[in-house]
């Protein structure tokens, strides 16, 4: 087994999979833009996204994810769906893009490597859009959601293109957000009781 093709494939599959934790389709058009057009090469399990069907209905389900969360209350309807999606989409991505090895081993690690990346990711966005609505009344959404369009594209196309360094700013995100919520539960214990 080649080693250095085993890392690269679990930084990118895990990279995409945080991507799909901010948008769950954007990330599964710009691999399936890879594979179409750029020669990118996926396993068996993840042939069907070259195909026409695939990218014209990864196309539509993006566009319509992207609009949909500019829609106020819509935005956190999206969120309890997309929880789920992005789980799947993550373990689907990460075990995808492994190089040939043992089922259960491509899945392992795609189920945990994978869905985690996407669910902490989603579980932290879920997170800044219920603080935005409660602290502007949903006025600030927008923002939220032109970020996250954002970093999974920007999350994406780095996966594809440099997975190492992809997942560097994977960590150095999950570690932004481990430092900020440790100090919302830090400054949250702080504060009396009335």
């Amino acid at each position: 087994m080649d080693w250095l093709a085993l890392i690269v494939a679990i930084c990118a599959g895990v990279s995409l999979s945080a991507a799909c934790g901010f948008r769950v389709f954007l990330p599964l058009l710009a691999l399936a833009i890879a594979v179409r057009y750029g020669g990118y090469s996926v396993n068996e399990h993840l042939a069907w996204v070259g195909s026409d069907t695939a990218f014209f209905s990864l196309l539509i389900a993006t566009v319509v994810e992207i609009a949909a969360y500019y829609i106020p209350f819509v935005d956190h309807l999206l969120d309890t769906v997309s929880t789920p999606l992005a789980l799947v989409a993550g373990a689907v991505v990460t075990a995808g893009l492994l190089p040939d090895m043992p089922d259960f081993f491509q899945w392992t690690i795609g189920i945990l490597a994978g869905s985690g990346a996407a669910g902490f990711v989603q579980l932290g966005t879920t997170a800044a859009r219920g603080t935005s609505t409660v602290t502007t009344g949903g006025i600030g959404n927008f923002l939220v959601s032109t970020s996250e369009n954002f970093l999974s594209a920007a999350g994406s196309v780095l996966a594809i293109l440099l997975p190492v360094l992809a997942i560097i700013g994977v960590l150095l995100f999950t570690w932004i957000l481990w430092v900020i919520v440790r100090r919302f539960r830090r400054n949250s214990a702080m504060q009396p009781v009335s």
